[in-house]
């Protein structure tokens, strides 16, 4: 029997204006392309529903030279905030966003994992164990890589990811902080 999780904290303040992100949409993946993409349809989607703008939206290989590639131009663009990956978080020979992006982090957001593995239980009981998602800080975006099941993004960005990006949630979210990650 499963445990109910605690209610999270927080609420969204309605009378507050959303101050609308732009987020990147990065897929990993050997097999999809654009057609076939539906976790990053699904991302883009909640994404721009949410009231946020998609930015970018590409697909690249599960390559630990082409992610890391694709992550550094967009960071490098000045123009995202936000990038979140879906695919190649799991444990099979080919997964390897982690090995591609944690490298990359100057900043490790540990709580991400352990919130997604959290809610991920909830869906799919122990098989969250094969998942890596993971998340952080490079050059002051913020970077979530999500596994690639549309079920998985659906959680990462309904229950997880949206309420950060929302600059009415508080107590406190993290585009309030925007403004300050490059801080010295």
């Amino acid at each position: 029997m499963n445990a109910p999780v605690a209610a999270p904290g927080g609420h969204i303040n309605a009378n507050l204006a959303l101050k609308p992100v732009r987020i990147a949409v990065l897929t990993i993946s050997d097999t999809r392309d654009e057609e076939s993409d539906t976790s990053g349809h699904v991302l883009a989607e909640r994404i721009t529903g949410a009231g946020h703008e998609l930015a970018a939206k590409e697909i690249v290989k599960d390559d630990v030279a082409q992610i890391r590639e694709q992550i550094k131009a967009w960071v490098a663009s000045g123009t995202i905030e936000a990038i979140i990956t879906t695919g190649g978080t799991g444990i099979t020979g080919r997964d390897v966003t982690p090995e591609a992006v944690e490298p990359l982090f100057d900043k490790k957001l540990d709580g991400f994992s352990v919130i997604f593995h959290l809610v991920s239980y909830q869906s799919v009981g122990l098989s969250t164990l094969q998942s890596r998602a993971t998340a952080g800080l490079v050059g002051g975006v913020f970077v979530f890589c999500l596994p690639g099941s549309n079920g998985a993004v659906k959680d990462g960005w309904d229950k997880v990811i949206s309420a950060q990006l929302d600059s009415r949630h508080g107590p406190c979210n993290m585009v309030e902080l925007m403004p300050r990650l490059l801080e010295q």
